[in-house]
């Protein structure tokens, strides 16, 4: 339950901020106010982190192995869910081909760089924070955010690749 509280989370908090910065209110696929992209990553970095803890005692080495390993990871999530969407759904929702260092439409050596700094505050600052809170969550509120969220997806997948 707790991974799955910190995908919700993770995924309404990327949707907002997504929405703040950039002025897309048609932040991700889905119908709700959510971004799994987000989510997922946030999840990916979790388990990044744990595993490297168990196999890396010095903190420092831990933190630079987190920071390039996320970004890298991140970097592919990325593009591939950008070229993912942009063939199932016919949607461009992101697009870094003016940035510098650009890998195609969809990822950069700058947001490489962004995923790599965000793990870092993720799993150092947030996660301890997240941890405390996601557990007091109710079963039934999380049971209900994740029928909402893959009612969701079958109506998307529904409406907008079935039916295209």
């Amino acid at each position: 339950m707790n991974y799955l509280n910190i995908f919700f989370f993770f995924s309404i908090l990327g949707h907002m901020i997504e929405s703040i910065l950039t002025s897309n209110y048609t932040s991700g696929i889905l119908y709700g106010y959510w971004t799994p992209i987000y989510g997922i990553g946030v999840i990916i970095i979790l388990l990044l982190n744990q595993t490297l803890k168990k196999m890396v005692e010095k903190p420092w080495i831990r933190l630079v192995l987190l920071f390039f390993s996320s970004a890298v990871i991140l970097s592919i999530m990325e593009y591939v869910g950008g070229y993912l969407i942009q063939n199932f759904f016919h949607q461009v929702f992101w697009n870094y081909s003016k940035h510098k260092g650009n890998i195609g439409l969809y990822t950069s050596l700058e947001m490489s760089l962004i995923w790599g700094i965000s793990s870092i505050f993720v799993a150092f600052f947030i996660d301890p924070l997240c941890q405390k809170y996601s557990q007091k969550i109710p079963n039934f509120i999380s049971y209900i955010l994740l029928i909402l969220f893959i009612i969701d997806c079958l109506i998307t997948i529904n409406n907008k690749v079935i039916s295209f």
